[in-house]
């Protein structure tokens, strides 16, 4: 991915990727453009997070940590984990989402397609990561797929580490506000609206715990968005 100016401290990314470099938001169904800026970029509202807060409570004062960001590289994210001296994965979730499945999700239950997208998005040793960063994207997985996503994720964490998920709190639209996330304090996050995306699954909070259930514990807290950020302790 394209960043505003150079990337700063250790991170990664996967530049062998298809489509690497070129800034993409595939959607499920389509998307429907939101509110910009005058420089043509979606338009970014910040906010306080008690789920991005709890996040950085369990690492703080610490260093050196290795952190996942599921939501794709940006400046800001890149510079605020490793400016605090941790290292920086990133997957670009929703591209490669679109890439293996296409526009529609289709075959999303296929085995050997969602082995193709484990390997191409979290190929990476057990007990790799002291945190993930997973925002919006499970929303947009058809069941089979979805399991072997979180049994994926939670093989690649360190036991009593914690994830950050969010999830819209109406779990009956037809079509979400679709959103990119940035860091702007250990409290505080800003939020630029994308459009609206068709989702494949929404969850209440029954179906979030059930969704963790291996894990130690799930957290919830609601946002003015009507999003759910959810800290999973797993």
């Amino acid at each position: 991915m394209l960043l505003p100016g150079p990337l700063k401290g250790m991170f990664k990314t996967r530049s062998g990727q298809p489509g690497n470099g070129t800034p993409h938001h595939p959607q499920s169904g389509g998307v429907l453009a939101g509110p910009r800026n005058g420089a043509g970029e979606a338009a970014a509202a910040s906010r306080p997070s008690r789920g991005l807060e709890e996040f950085f409570g369990y690492i703080r004062g610490r260093s050196g940590l290795t952190i996942l960001d599921l939501g794709g590289a940006t400046q800001k994210n890149v510079t605020f984990i490793t400016d605090l001296g941790h290292r920086l994965y990133s997957e670009d979730f929703l591209r490669i989402l679109h890439e293996t499945f296409g526009p529609d999700g289709a075959d999303q239950s296929n085995p050997g397609r969602i082995e193709y997208f484990l390997k191409q998005t979290l190929d990476y040793p057990d007990a790799q990561f002291d945190g993930v960063l997973v925002w919006d994207v499970l929303e947009y997985m058809a069941p089979a797929l979805l399991t072997a996503v979180v049994e994926r994720l939670l093989r690649v964490v360190r036991p009593k580490s914690y994830l950050l998920a969010f999830f819209h709190a109406d779990d009956k639209q037809e079509l979400v506000q679709s959103y990119t996330f940035r860091i702007g304090a250990m409290n505080a996050l800003e939020i630029s609206q994308q459009g609206m995306r068709r989702p494949m699954q929404l969850f209440n909070n029954r179906s979030v715990e059930k969704l963790f259930g291996k894990s130690e514990s799930v957290k919830f807290f609601l946002t003015r968005e009507r999003l759910r950020e959810v800290i999973v302790k797993v």
